[in-house]
């Protein structure tokens, strides 16, 4: 019999399964259960886009795409970048299609660490950069945001993670699971800590359209110095609700994107035919749906946000993404413990803050990409679990 453990890539063995999972795997087998956890629109795929996607199928376009994707989705990726964020991208070698964000993450950290080299990852944050970085033979560096500073990164708490070894430093905001963005003046501060440097910045900024308030998303490079040691990394899943059509894409400097591609080319071939003639309508004339879509998350957000601080679980205003992260420290449990709890007792499935980093310890995180009825009767079991637990 072989000897499994000897066989597999010990590294992988090592990493853990993602905690976002584990909840939901349990919340599958039970009925009646109200979910705030997975991170997925409850919009449809706007009409148009599903339109051209069974227009393309009908007409037999299914053939492979080139490597880096459809010459018209990159000019149309270029474009949304420029008239977006005022970034200018060759569509020829500065843009790679793939399949969704979560691909170019992982090829982004590979194409450029090697064994030894570490890796800054602020958390609490989205599950993937720790595990992608130890598996590429790289060192993760965790940086703890913490609630007193809104979950941003501070340019002290950066430049005392720096060392000889730092390659890159990962930058997730609109941030997924706090709500945090990263504001002008807070990236020009980080841009002074990282100048002189040769640490390439991975800016994965797949909630960039869900921010709310007055100020824009501003991605770090579009500030001066920092587009030649930045990697953008974005996709269709959260803004155009397009989660199942796997598509994403890496903005970045040409030589770092012929490496990248080379990884994309080897171990994918090209992102899928029927999702890039989609994602073109998307770019083209989809701002109207995406700008409905925002304003009803912020309708969901203000909810969400005055139903965890009325019941007593204090919760910070999210600028972005569509989650809130409410404390949870008030009932005396633990992160895991809480969830445990109140979905065996309530039917209701949020995440561990835990699942996102050890900082995340005293947080959950709810998903308002759902109904406003179906976040109420979330927040009446949550309050009714708590008005039990505390009695």
């Amino acid at each position: 019999m072989l000897n499994y453990d000897k066989l597999l890539n010990r590294a992988l063995i090592d990493v853990k399964p993602s905690g976002i999972r584990k909840f939901f795997d349990v919340a599958n087998t039970m009925e009646d259960v109200i979910s705030l956890g997975v991170g997925e629109p409850d919009f449809l795929t706007p009409w148009r886009v599903r339109r051209e996607a069974i227009r393309t199928l009908e007409s037999g376009r299914t053939r492979y795409t080139a490597n880096r994707g459809l010459q018209d989705l990159r000019e149309e990726i270029a474009a949304y970048m420029l008239r977006k964020y005022e970034l200018s991208y060759d569509p020829a070698s500065e843009i790679l299609v793939t399949v969704g964000g979560s691909e170019a993450i992982d090829v982004a950290i590979r194409a450029i660490v090697n064994p030894g080299d570490e890796v800054i990852v602020p958390q609490p944050s989205f599950v993937c950069y720790e595990p992608i970085a130890r598996m590429a033979g790289a060192t993760p560096v965790i940086l703890e945001t913490r609630a007193e500073n809104d979950f941003k990164i501070t340019p002290e708490e950066l430049r005392a993670l720096i060392s000889d070894k730092t390659k890159a430093l990962v930058l997730p905001y609109p941030c997924n699971p706090t709500g945090a963005i990263l504001q002008r003046r807070d990236l020009e501060a980080l841009a002074e800590v990282l100048r002189g440097t040769d640490i390439l910045v991975i800016s994965d900024e797949i909630y960039a359209e869900l921010t709310y308030g007055s100020e824009r998303h501003v991605s770090p490079a579009a500030i001066p110095g920092m587009r030649e040691r930045t990697l953008v990394i974005n996709g269709f899943s959260k803004t155009y609700s397009m989660t199942g059509w796997r598509l994403g894409y890496a903005c970045g400097p040409r030589p770092i994107l012929q490496q990248i591609t080379k990884l994309h080319q080897y171990a994918i071939m090209c992102a899928p035919t029927t999702s890039q003639f989609a994602a073109v309508e998307a770019l083209r004339h989809c701002d109207e749906e995406v700008a409905a879509m925002v304003e009803e998350y912020d309708v969901r957000r203000r909810i969400i946000v005055k139903g965890f601080n009325d019941i007593g679980l204090t919760c910070r205003e999210p600028r972005g993404a569509f989650y809130a992260f409410p404390c949870i420290r008030s009932s005396g449990m633990t992160s895991d413990v809480f969830c445990e709890k109140l979905l065996e007792a309530k039917h209701v499935a949020i995440v561990p803050g835990t699942a996102f980093g050890r900082g995340g310890e005293g947080f959950v995180r709810a998903s308002y990409c759902y109904s406003t009825d179906h976040i109420h009767e979330a927040l009446r079991r949550i309050r009714e679990f708590l008005q039990e637990i505390r009695a």
